[in-house]
């Protein structure tokens, strides 16, 4: 009876085994295919519009420094650093702030990086009275954008779009300066499957709630209909 009921059991014994190196093998695939800090891209623009705040205010621009250092920091091998200036419809205006970086341990380490942009962000008041960056008279920021989904692809690795602006769109799209103005939706999206938008200082220097709430409210639908999976507009911190 004993080696019958030993016989009964070697079926079971041998589904519960294949269970378990399904289960193994599928958690292994799991944990090869999603790496825990896989590669990404992050976009920087910075708004050089004389109405942004981070061009005059340095107590401003060194905490949206501080704000942004911690994200390149902490980029792995192979991630992609690009920084941008905007404000005119003009590509000439804006080659002050241009730098394209893939992060390498050798030849450009996250944190290096992250101390150089960051450095770049809180000098930016400096640097304008100084004369090295001229502030601008318009607030390109749809065209920017839709200028820079040109130079990524969310489909190769995440894409983070971090703006440095107050969101007050000033150009040929709209003037969200006047309360009765809106965003258009963009005719296509130009950022399937992105990860993030994030504006900081998004109704700075307006110093209204209600005119802060409108303008995230813009952007939040903006962001949606452009592809992004999520928007973060943040005030203050």
């Amino acid at each position: 009876m004993a080696i019958l009921r030993t016989l009964l059991l070697l079926p079971a014994f041998a589904i519960v085994g294949s269970l378990s190196l399904l289960i193994w093998h599928g958690q292994a695939q799991a944990n090869y295919a999603v790496p825990a800090n896989p590669p990404r891209t992050i976009v920087i623009g910075i708004d050089l519009s004389s109405s942004n705040p981070l061009v005059r205010d340095a107590g401003f621009a060194g905490r949206v420094a501080q704000r942004i250092q911690p994200l390149i920091a902490n980029l792995p091998p192979r991630s992609r650093v690009l920084l941008r200036s905007f404000g005119a419809y003009n590509s000439a205006a804006n080659n002050a702030l241009t730098l394209d970086v893939l992060i390498a341990p050798k030849t450009a380490r996250a944190e290096d990086m992250a101390r150089l942009i960051g450095g770049v962000i809180g000098g930016l008041p400096k640097m304008v009275r100084e004369g090295r960056v001229q502030v601008q008279n318009a607030t390109n920021i749809v065209p920017f954008l839709m200028n820079m989904s040109k130079s990524v692809d969310c489909r190769l690795m995440p894409v983070h779009v971090v703006l440095a602006t107050d969101g007050v769109e000033d150009s040929q799209v709209a003037n969200l300066s006047r309360r009765s103005a809106t965003l258009p939706a963009p005719q296509s999206a130009p950022f399937p499957g992105c990860e993030e938008l994030m504006i900081l200082g998004i109704g700075r220097g307006l110093n209204s709630p209600g005119d802060t709430e409108r303008l995230v409210g813009e952007w939040q639908f903006w962001s949606q209909s452009a592809g992004f999976r999520r928007f973060v507009g943040i005030n203050d911190w």
